[in-house]
């Protein structure tokens, strides 16, 4: 039997390389040594400089990442180390800031650093797969820290899931905060909220997301850490200010290149031309030099962070950045000048900017008009008649028991409008009378001012009442004229209007492959648009003389609006809730029994909204303009649009607001 290797002596130490496959023990002793020295002690943006890769397919600047692009994203990042003292970070945000990214930053860090479970939340379940394909996946596939971490998932029992990433001391779980389940799956160490103004009031019905979510992590006392990121929403019922409010509201101070003063930046002291977006400037508050988009790079990179009040709670920090500190080359000065301009008319278009640019909550008013006043600001056209400057028709019909009420209302640029025409059409669902007038109404014409004929561009139908009985007429008759809708409640939506679904359901009750196309509509946020509009400042009679002419989205009604007809246009006030948690909530009461007109007005409002009128460009409004100069009885109604030529009259139509039924 031979003698044991020995490890001591040159010709045992080739023999052991042999063995191992090494070219002598010492490498493998070294080896052996590496692995039992501990990693050197980073924080988070320390651990990004030195190990994150950014991958091409999440990232539009490919490449090892680097802090100092964002220097703003070191101190939120830091406050996410073991060594900070902080256990709860918030971060209230405008976007294009690099938030994703640092929170992929630190996710990667547990992973390698700090190991431990990890709860990340995103607003849906399908948006949670969403980031583990687009965000997670690639953070491990080009970081080699992460990727010898976690094994790959084609191997089996890797652990490597879509929603479940296991790694050595830990493991990330993500799920969406409309799933109670995934809310309560397991404790967590680190929890990562993302976009918590998007969430659902409440999970599965049982509770508030954040709430549940945070829940996870009570159990690892001063260890763990919790991480709250969002663009802000409404006031009031914004979840990322009302937890904003509560910290110690750091902001990010940076030193005018005059003067040196420290400041941090606000959008009122950003100033350009009228007209001329490009020549915007930041002005300091102090000497107010102007601060040109070049100086921002080194002001970026000699700011700090400063605590602007006390915390309720001392544990918590709190961080907020708008779309003025964005590095340059992502988003300029010049870029915030052109979307502010670009957002004046739109109610929602000044609420998206004020989110996602500004990273403030939007104010919504929604005291109702005093309808005595508007009463006496009516205005002289005959019923059935379209004013001057209106260019297309949209009708909104409401459904009740014993009656179908429409109202139509002429549109104009900047969604100026007019009431045109209030029908009552008498029966209800059940009587087959009554969808026949409903039908001879698609088909029926107003005179314009001009001497043109304007028809129906789209007839939007309320589907809470008989709605099968809804979707069958709405079927019969087509759906490029008809559009029946639904309203949902809350402010939190990506557009006012979304849809189509289609809903396989017949008159009988029995399923089709392809039913009616149903649009969802977000009735809160047209409500608070309409009463804005309704309070918009008139011009007097010697200022429309002297040229002066209405605001964008002006509201017109006619002398022969009844008392009672304006009454319930402003039948509802938006009040502020709270539930039995104590969590705020907007939420639009009635102040009087019947709305019928204001419900009317909105389902009018989305039909334009889907007929593409918040979208049109110069193009678009100008066709519509020339089509009033077109004598009756030469070509179908006006209001078309996205037509190449004028038709003859023997030719079909192009796509166009307002079909005949013989040209389906």
């Amino acid at each position: 039997m031979s003698a044991p290797i020995s490890k001591n002596s040159a010709r045992s130490r080739s023999d052991w390389g042999e063995i191992t496959g090494f070219d002598g023990a010492d490498k493998l002793l070294s080896a052996w040594g590496r692995g039992l020295t501990p990693d050197p002690w980073l924080t988070v943006s320390e651990w990004a400089d030195r190990h994150r890769w950014l991958s091409s397919r999440a990232s539009a600047e490919p490449g090892r990442y680097r802090t100092e692009r964002t220097p703003y994203m070191r101190g939120i990042m830091d406050a996410l180390s073991p060594g900070d003292p902080a256990q709860r970070i918030v971060f209230q945000k405008a976007a294009q800031v690099g938030a994703t990214e640092a929170g992929n930053n630190w996710i990667g860090f547990v992973m390698h650093h700090a190991p431990g479970p990890m709860l990340a939340v995103q607003p849906t379940v399908e948006l949670a797969k969403r980031n583990s394909r687009q965000r997670i996946d690639p953070l491990i596939e080009e970081s080699p820290a992460l990727k010898e971490r976690v094994r790959p998932a084609r191997a089996r029992d890797s652990g490597n899931t879509q929603l479940s990433k296991d790694f050595p001391g830990g493991v990330l779980v993500l799920t969406g905060a409309n799933s109670a389940v995934g809310l309560r799956s397991m404790p967590a160490r680190y929890v990562f909220l993302d976009e918590i103004d998007a969430y659902p009031a409440s999970a599965d019905e049982e509770g508030d997301p954040v709430g549940l979510a945070e829940a996870r992590s009570l159990t690892f006392a001063h260890r763990r850490k919790v991480f709250l990121v969002s663009t802000p929403t409404i006031r009031g019922v914004s979840r990322i200010e009302r937890e904003f409010d509560a910290s110690d509201q750091r902001r990010f101070f940076v030193p005018c290149p005059h003067c040196g003063e420290m400041q941090w930046l606000k959008f009122e002291r950003l100033r350009w031309e009228q007209g001329q977006p490009e020549t915007a400037s930041y002005h300091c508050e102090a000497c107010e030099s102007a601060i040109e988009e070049h100086h921002k790079a080194a002001m970026l990179a000699a700011g700090e962070w400063r605590a602007t009040a006390a915390a309720r709670d001392p544990r918590t920090v709190g961080f907020h950045l708008s779309a003025l500190y964005s590095p340059p080359g992502w988003k300029s000065w010049a870029d915030i000048a052109r979307d502010k301009e670009a957002a004046k008319g739109s109610d929602e278009a000044e609420r998206v900017f004020r989110n996602t640019v500004l990273g403030e909550t939007w104010v919504e008013t929604g005291d109702a008009p005093d309808w005595q006043r508007l009463a006496e600001r009516r205005e002289s056209w005959p019923a059935g008649t379209v004013p001057e400057k209106g260019l297309f028709l949209t009708a909104g019909a409401d459904v009740q028991k014993d009656r179908i009420e429409v109202d139509v209302w002429a549109w104009g640029r900047g969604l100026e409008s007019w009431l045109i025409d209030h029908v009552v059409i008498e029966g209800g669902p059940g009587d087959p009378t009554c969808w026949q007038r409903l039908t001879d109404l698609l088909g029926r014409n107003w005179r314009h001012e001009g001497g043109a004929e304007l028809g129906l561009a789209r007839l939007a139908i309320d589907t809470g009442y008989e709605t099968s009985a809804v979707y069958a007429w709405a079927r019969a008759n087509g759906f490029a004229q008809v559009a029946p809708v639904k309203g949902a409640e809350g402010f939190n939506r990506a557009a006012p209007v979304s849809g189509p679904t289609f809903v396989d359901v017949t008159a009988g009750g029995k399923r089709l492959r392809r039913g009616a196309r149903l649009w969802t509509v977000a009735v809160s946020t047209f409500k608070a648009e309409t009463y804005r509009f309704l309070r918009l400042p008139r011009p007097t009679p010697e200022d429309l003389e002297e040229g002066a002419t209405f605001a964008p989205g002006s509201i017109h009604l006619p002398h022969w609006a009844d008392s009672e007809w304006i009454r319930q246009l402003v039948a509802e006030q938006l009040v502020t809730v709270r539930n039995r948690r104590g969590f705020a909530k907007f939420e639009w009461q009635k102040i009087r029994e019947r709305n019928e007109a204001l419900d009317c007005r909105i389902y009018a409002r989305a039909a334009a909204w889907i007929a593409g009128a918040d979208r049109w460009g110069e193009a678009s409004w100008a066709d519509l303009e020339d089509q009033l100069g077109v004598p009756v009885g030469e070509a179908p109604p006006a209001g078309r649009i996205g037509r190449p030529e004028r038709p003859p009259q023997t030719t079909r139509p192009s796509d166009w607001l307002g079909r005949r039924k013989g040209w389906l």
